[in-house]
């Protein structure tokens, strides 16, 4: 009776929908070609992350080694990409990875993903204000900040008097963004969009350049001496500032900075929520994604090694961001130039906001995982309530994080999205066709339950060399153990220093844990994969999607304490909501008349 109820209840969580057809190839809101949707990539990546990366992991995680992270983060974000790739050919609506996880793996890590993706945005808008706000206040020579806490000082609490301006910005950043939704909804997303990723690659642009005509390879390779060269003798008041040389804050430093930089190479995802509005999208997704996140790559490359090369990395004040770089080389107009450039680019960011929470809440709430009333609400509700919020939430946030908490929360939800994608792609690739599940049915009904019998030669050596439903369940089996390897075995690796002075019980269970993930990906290996014809298939599967997680693991590993125990809070307060009502509620659960479809 027990075992019944729990595998009831485990039913319940890995639950899916049946997909409807998708739109038609030529249907008439297909317009986006490949170079819209390049594009529109290159628009959502770029960002402020590499304005702000520039000072606050140079500064004090990586110093020039921030050339190194970005490497790897790009590397991280192309695995990710190549695995979004795919998935886009092999479920062609519409979507992101609320969507493939809802449809591959269930609907518990659905609510997960979109649960996240809500917390995501709200730390992308706290990010952009708290930028915005200090690119502002610091081309006015700190004025703003000194005005408003002089004159109000003697009236309201210190706490308030610092961060109050952060509130005015708010409201009046968000009034531009109401007023967007009515009147300039679609110039907002065609050519001022276009405008203003022209307007980032060219100031980036001018970054890269002027890296190489002031840049100075001895900041590559400073020393302590240095330090006191410069009048650094008391240098508490700084911060640590490392031992010198190109990787002052050691490998630790690299993972660290590797695990922050992930945020300069998100928004290349936002494609595949095109995927109906793009023309022959079995061929212009995957290429969009590809070569958006090559262009960004390259873009991010050039400007952290010009930035490291013109300033030495100890000079950087907490705070800092791209454009200061100009002052320290002496070229003030530059400076002026550029700062006003990500005004511009802060200020289009900030009107994208409203729209995209309301689509997540909106989904989940017609999906019946989050509370119904939430699909009867206006956007121009939605915009007031997210001003009210955001007035009274941006003090609090400001006060409690800093910008690296903020970007390292924003990109721990995205890498845990990112991990999902390929574990998705990766049971997709191993399940059987609609049309052989039912021949295979056909068979099992005539040779009886001896044709599901699994067997250790079965395991390694299938007798069917098409995907069946038995090889389907080894692979997913397979791939959740792999998952909780790969956890063990990012945690053992983050103790270093006692990897490294040679304990024979931690390098034992490093073999141990390399020996059962090696296994476990024989047996995947070994089952019969998918032949039906996609555009785009990762290669080196199932390889790929594992180093992709392995890699994404890794980096969540960096993050701090701080930033887990504030996810924690925020998944804690979802499975609630979760388990209380969406799991009674969810549309999936309720009985329909036929076969149940999500639209």
């Amino acid at each position: 009776m027990l075992c019944q109820a729990l595998r009831r209840f485990g039913q319940k969580l890995v639950r899916g929908p049946t997909l409807t057809e998708p739109v038609a190839e030529n249907d008439p809101r297909r317009r986006l070609s490949t170079l819209d949707l390049v594009t529109q990539g290159v628009g959502h990546t770029v960002g402020i992350g590499v304005y702000v990366l520039a000072g606050e992991v140079v500064r004090n995680q990586a110093g020039p080694s921030f050339v190194i992270c970005v490497l790897v983060a790009g590397l991280s974000s192309l695995l990710a990409g190549l695995c979004y790739a795919e998935i886009s050919t092999r479920i062609p609506h519409s979507g992101s990875a609320y969507l493939y996880s809802f449809v591959t793996i269930g609907e518990l890590w659905a609510f997960i993903t979109g649960w996240n993706l809500i917390l995501a945005l709200v730390a992308e808008k706290a990010i952009v204000f708290i930028t915005w706000m200090l690119t502002f206040d610091n081309l006015r020579g700190n004025q703003l900040s000194q005005t408003v806490q002089e004159s109000i000082s003697a009236h309201v609490p210190p706490v308030l008097a610092e961060y109050l301006e952060f509130s005015a910005l708010g409201f009046v950043l968000l009034f531009m963004e109401f007023r967007s939704l009515w009147y300039f909804r679609s110039f907002l997303t065609s050519t001022l969009a276009k405008v203003v990723t022209l307007v980032k690659l060219l100031a980036l642009s001018f970054v890269i350049t002027s890296g190489f005509i002031k840049g100075d390879l001895h900041n590559w390779k400073l020393t302590e001496e240095d330090y006191v060269k410069a009048g650094l003798n008391d240098t508490s008041g700084l911060g640590p500032l490392g031992s010198g040389g190109f990787v002052p804050f050691g490998f630790e430093g690299i993972l660290r900075g590797s695990a922050t930089c992930f945020y300069a190479f998100l928004g290349f995802d936002s494609i595949v929520t095109r995927v109906e509005k793009s023309q022959n999208p079995q061929r212009s997704i995957p290429m969009g994604i590809v070569i958006s996140l090559f262009i960004c790559f390259l873009v991010y490359f050039g400007v952290s090694s010009a930035f490291t090369l013109m300033v030495s990395y100890y000079q950087l004040q907490p705070g800092s961001t791209l454009p200061e770089v100009f002052l320290h080389i002496g070229w003030v107009p530059a400076y002026y130039v550029v700062a006003f450039a990500l005004l511009c680019i802060l200020s289009a960011s900030l009107w994208g906001f409203v729209w995209p929470m309301h689509q997540v809440l909106y989904m989940m709430a017609k999906d019946g995982l989050l509370f119904s009333f939430l699909t009867r609400i206006s956007v121009f509700q939605y915009s007031l309530i997210m001003i009210i919020v955001f007035v009274g939430t941006i003090p609090v946030i400001v006060f409690f994080f800093g910008v690296t908490d903020l970007l390292d929360l924003r990109s721990v939800v995205s890498l845990i999205s990112h991990s999902l994608v390929a574990i998705c792609v990766l049971i997709l690739r191993y399940q059987p066709e609609v049309q052989n599940e039912e021949n295979e049915a056909e068979v099992q009904e005539e040779n009886g339950p001896a044709a599901e019998r699994l067997t250790l030669q079965g395991l390694l050596f299938p007798a069917s060399p098409t995907p069946t439903s038995l090889s389907g369940q080894v692979v997913r089996v397979s791939s959740s153990l792999l998952v909780l390897l790969l956890i063990l075995l990012c945690l053992v690796l983050t103790q270093g220093p006692v990897l490294l002075s040679g304990d024979p019980v931690w390098i034992s269970v490093v073999v141990l844990l390399l020996v059962l993930i090696t296994g476990l990906t024989g047996v995947i290996w070994r089952q019969p994969q998918s032949s039906s014809p996609v555009y785009f298939k990762v290669p080196a599967v199932p390889l790929l999607p594992l180093l992709s997680v392995f890699v994404n693991v890794y980096l969540m590993m960096q993050m701090t304490a701080g930033t887990w125990i504030v996810l924690g809070v925020w998944m804690l307060i979802g499975f609630v909501i979760y388990f209380a009502y969406g799991i009674q509620h969810s549309w999936v659960a309720i009985p329909t008349q036929g076969e149940k479809c999500r639209p």
